[in-house]
């Protein structure tokens, strides 16, 4: 069969999905299974594609058909310019959590270009936020951690596709096994923040197949900045900055949170859609 009919037989099959881009996910899943990227797909409609592939790429057209992510079809993903290995378990990143990514590498070129500095990632899950300030800050020293043992497995294997050599994954409950003797001058967290009741209310995506452990944020979603914030106190510097990925309607409560526990110099950050994205502070 020739690369333009398995294509438009992918694109019949999965774009009657409420979410997605039909002619961009049958290119990939079927550029990832020729190893070729997107150019070559649409230049070699007539190649004819081998019994084999043709075979996988149905039963992977298959399950995006029923809501399965395409990100854990294809085991990538890319954020801040670097491909992320992905797979069920852990969280799919989100172009909007680039924002923070952004936010930190500006604030180390501003306050710590000089120097070397240390970071906390809380609930490092694929290593996306954490790692890539790693990979794009030589100047820091990044400790991930995380209690999905999924998660910590696909953030090393994202740390060593990535070589680093500045970044230390460990198993830890939050703060639970971070030695007290660390001071950190940045923490960063993209905890669970989804009400728990309005979870089965998500996309199908979602809902169906992302870790619920790394979505669900207990009764008003808040349950881990209110735990997050205080703690953080022990292990930041002065004037070390907490940052926090947050629901669009979630600002004014962290906010509110990080007021009580004393930081100061506290922001809202916008996404691309100009929806409350983090909460900022100093302490």
């Amino acid at each position: 069969m020739e690369i333009n009919e398995l294509l438009k037989i992918g694109v019949d099959r999965i774009k009657g999905r409420q979410y997605g881009n039909p002619v961009l996910e049958a290119t990939l899943l079927l550029g990832k299974l020729l190893n070729v990227d997107k150019v070559y797909i649409y230049t070699h409609g007539r190649e004819q594609v081998p019994e084999e592939i043709v075979e996988k790429y149905m039963e992977a057209i298959e399950k995006r058909s029923k809501g399965y992510p395409i990100q854990y079809i294809i085991k990538e993903r890319e954020f801040m310019d670097l491909n992320f290995y992905i797979e069920e378990g852990v969280l799919i990143p989100r172009p909007d959590t680039e924002i923070i990514v952004e936010y930190i590498l500006e604030y180390i070129d501003r306050k710590h270009l000089q120097e070397q500095l240390y970071v906390l990632d809380i609930g490092i899950g694929s290593g996306a936020i954490g790692l890539s300030i790693a990979y794009h800050r030589k100047n820091t020293y990044v400790y991930g951690v995380d209690i999905s043992p999924q998660a910590l497995k696909v953030a090393s294997i994202n740390r060593n596709r990535f070589g680093l050599e500045n970044v230390k994954i460990i198993e830890s409950d939050l703060f639970e096994n971070i030695s007290n003797d660390i001071r950190f001058h940045i923490i960063v967290s993209n905890p669970p923040y989804i009400p728990t009741e309005d979870i089965n209310s998500l996309q199908e995506e979602v809902k169906n197949y992302e870790p619920r452990l790394a979505l669900d944020g207990g009764k008003e979603g808040m349950d881990y900045y209110r735990k997050i914030i205080p703690e953080s106190k022990k292990f930041l510097r002065e004037d070390g900055l907490l940052i926090f990925e947050i629901g669009y309607d979630q600002g004014p409560q962290v906010k509110g949170i990080m007021i009580e526990e004393g930081f100061k110099d506290i922001e809202i950050l916008k996404d691309l859609q100009g929806l409350d994205r983090a909460v900022l502070g100093i302490r």
